[in-house]
């Protein structure tokens, strides 16, 4: 057999940092770790090709090299895997198609010309496909409700593309979360009980990628990194670390985990003679009626300003997840989350409205409600949403770019840095500090050209800058790269401004109101 993988287009979102990646010469932020863990799956004597749209052209001649196409995909590249998937028809080529898009919407997307959807865990469901397929009676659908022992799970083939198109490398050390917020996937793509690879299984992964030559950012991207403490404090960071000491540290890694994070002195320690620098955490709200609403007990009860200092105290740059569109929300809300997020020094703060995932218990309650909209696109930043809110939808949207305004601004950007620089207390056994070879060096150019020339804000460019080299020389580095970062998030919020509410939505809500969908 010959085997095309691809990964469908992702369209420029907050998180595709498209505009920042172009400053360093990257082409996508990263790997996708589901077609080299699929690859890995299948037998080795079959020849496999690995095409990420992300970063290189898919060809007719790729496509006409192959017997078998296996594309997997996220809800947010619908679009481009629907045209995939039509490409390879009229070329006369049979589809496998698998990942969340598949198994968390399939049925109302309507892929019927898809010859093999493969559901659930690949773990289990491709294995009985490549037995089907070997005895000629390969069925249209796989599926189970078991989850998988990832211990079994192989070595991703990394070496299928090519590590210097990407900013950041992944890998996956567990699945499932112990929590069991109402408008996450996650519970129902993988459970709430926490599945973790062994450390061998995570130091041989690391091992394929340093053999390869591959030297800079890995994301552990793992939606709790910590959903087993025990685990990671007595068998798999210990291990990290002695790995990462006698390779001079040639990894920093970033990855997600729950603001409880910030309780654990221990584990944060661990975690940051480890390498890592940088975390997501899911803020989603400061209202605790919101909070209750969808069930994000791990952020009730606390001072989250606290909790996210505490981490950066320890050496940790939090990435931040915030929502707006709980029907517990009050018009207060938009004024809230901004000041929140400049208060806490969340540089990088991902606000989306809120939206429910196909299947989430969130999407099952609004159904019963007579709420919901199409599946939606997938993209919670792109100022629209797929269910019908309680706060008026002009309200709402407004809200939302008022936000996006106030906390995306220049002004208020830079200041947010230096905030978190403020607050920024990295580990001294881990060197923080970044190369400056001729890729930087060049980056370095552009970022003065672009930021602190061409762009209108360069006043607070080179305030920054200036700041920087007085008070942090070591982060001046971090600091341009923030820059750098936001320079795209700028760019994304000025599409968003320009979103507008379609009538027909707002009928329907007003019916809502009245009762009368009921």
């Amino acid at each position: 057999m010959k085997i095309l993988l691809v990964y469908p287009q992702c369209p420029d979102t907050f998180w595709s940092f498209k505009h920042a990646l172009k400053f360093i010469r990257k082409k996508a932020l990263n790997t996708p770790l589901g077609i080299l863990t699929i690859a890995a799956m299948l037998p080795t004597d079959w020849e496999k090709k690995a095409v990420d749209m992300n970063t290189t052209r898919l060809s007719d001649k790729d496509i006409e090299w192959a017997d078998y196409v296996f594309v997997s995909a996220m809800i947010i590249q619908q679009r481009s895997t629907r045209e995939v998937i039509d490409r390879c028809k009229k070329l006369d080529r049979r589809v496998v198609a698998g990942g969340p898009l598949f198994t968390m919407a399939y049925k109302d997307l309507g892929f019927e010309n898809i010859d093999h959807i493969i559901l659930n865990e690949a773990e289990i469901t491709l294995s009985l496909f490549l037995e089907d397929l070997k005895k000629g009676c390969a069925k249209h659908i796989y599926q189970t409700d078991q989850k998988a022992d990832v211990t079994e799970t192989p070595i991703p083939l990394f070496s299928l593309l090519d590590l210097g198109k990407y900013s950041t490398v992944t890998v996956q050390y567990s699945r499932g979360c112990p929590f069991d917020c109402e408008f996450c996937g996650i519970t129902v793509l993988d459970g709430h009980k926490p599945r973790t690879k062994t450390k061998d299984q995570v130091l041989a992964e690391l091992e394929a990628i340093y053999d390869l030559g591959y030297r800079g950012r890995v994301f552990i991207v793992d939606d709790n990194f910590i959903g087993n403490r025990r685990k990671l404090k007595e068998d798999v960071l210990p291990a990290i670390i002695q790995w990462m000491k006698e390779r001079e540290y040639p990894f920093s890694f970033l990855t997600e985990a729950s603001i409880n994070l910030a309780d654990d002195e221990e584990l944060m320690q661990l975690m940051s003679d480890a390498g890592f620098n940088n975390v997501f955490v899911g803020i989603e709200t400061p209202n605790e009626e919101s909070l209750n609403e969808c069930k994000k007990f791990a952020n009730k009860n606390r001072d989250l300003v606290a909790s996210v200092r505490k981490l950066q105290n320890h050496g940790f740059q939090v990435m931040g997840g915030f929502i707006v569109g709980f029907d517990s929300d009050p018009i207060s809300i938009f004024q809230s989350q901004i000041n929140f997020i400049q208060q806490s020094g969340i540089v990088t703060a991902m606000v989306g409205m809120l939206n429910a995932p196909p299947e989430t218990k969130l999407w099952h309650r609004l159904k019963k409600e007579n709420r919901l909209l199409a599946t939606g696109t997938g993209d919670n930043t792109d100022g629209t949403t797929n269910f019908i809110p309680r706060m008026d939808i002009n309200v709402l949207v407004n809200g939302y770019k008022r936000i996006l305004h106030g906390i995306y601004s220049p002004k208020q950007y830079y200041e947010r840095i230096h905030t978190f620089l403020k607050e920024f207390r990295p580990n001294k056994r881990v060197a923080y500090h970044a190369k400056l070879g001729t890729a930087e060096l060049k980056a370095l150019i552009k970022a003065t050209f672009m930021l602190g020339i061409r762009d209108k804000a360069a006043w607070y460019y080179w305030k920054l800058i200036f700041s920087s080299l007085r008070k942090y020389p070591r982060f001046v580095g971090l600091a341009i790269s923030m820059a750098i970062q936001g320079f795209h998030l700028r760019k994304i919020c000025e599409r968003v401004r320009g979103i507008q509410v379609d009538d027909a939505l707002l009928v329907r809500q007003q019916k809502l109101l009245n009762g009368e969908l009921i």
